[in-house]
């Protein structure tokens, strides 16, 4: 990746010249290292909008590989907040639009602003996980991926996405300005939109959430090899 020296001089310029140096970087890139393979794109023709897409998360590259896929659509993605806080992960902040949220944390002002885009029409890419994946498959999501669907009442697609934690593996060490990228095929699998499930009632609330993200997250588990299923085999 970019040196760090560089990135401070990049994120310095004026906006639009920051933008239009990150997607000359960002495309380098992937077309040098990037094998990408789409399969389901013909579920995304006449789909309700506004959607919100749910991927598992691997690496800081999934963003990059599925704007292009959805560029169609051209979702918003959430993103945690320490990636624009960062002068290299900004690099691919700059390139698609993000929506920010402070993970772990009841972050009410970035939930608000999430449903607010989507009242408005714009449709999301959220990764339900929270974080990268350390272990190369599913780990157990995080509530905030039901709350947002059921207060905003879109329906969601599934992706499944692997061969990311090769194209830019996560730094052992947690240092994301040392990540670098590699040769890799990277697959994106794309299924059918769905609406979440209703609360029956004889399900009480932590009933109805453990049932309900359990069952979003199957739709992402079943786009994906066994392998990446992890706890959602």
């Amino acid at each position: 990746m970019i040196g760090t020296a560089t990135a401070k001089i990049i994120n310095i310029l004026p906006d639009k010249f920051v933008t239009y140096v990150s997607k000359k970087i960002v495309d380098k890139y992937l077309k040098k290292y990037a094998n990408i393979n789409i399969e389901g794109s013909e579920n995304l023709k006449g789909i309700k909008t506004p959607t919100i897409f749910i991927c598992n998360h691997l690496s800081n590259s999934d963003g990059l590989v599925l704007d292009k896929a959805l560029k169609e659509i051209d979702p918003t993605f959430v993103a945690g907040v320490k990636l624009s806080n960062n002068v290299i992960t900004s690099i691919g902040v700059n390139v698609i639009k993000t929506t920010n949220i402070k993970p772990n944390t009841a972050d009410k002002e970035g939930l608000r602003k999430i449903i607010k885009l989507v009242k408005q029409g714009e449709s999301l890419l959220i990764f339900p996980e929270g974080t990268r994946s350390r272990v190369g498959s599913l780990i157990e999501a995080k509530k905030g991926i039901l709350l947002i669907a059921t207060m905003t009442g879109a329906p969601i697609v599934p992706i499944g996405l692997y061969g990311t934690e090769k194209l830019l593996p996560i730094n052992k060490e947690g240092d994301m300005s040392a990540e670098t990228f590699y040769y890799a095929d990277v697959h994106i699998n794309i299924g059918k939109q769905f609406e979440s499930p209703k609360r029956s009632k004889e399900q009480d609330k932590k009933e109805y959430e453990d049932f309900a993200t359990k069952y979003i997250m199957k739709k992402i588990a079943e786009l994906l090899p066994e392998n990446y299923r992890g706890v959602y085999k």
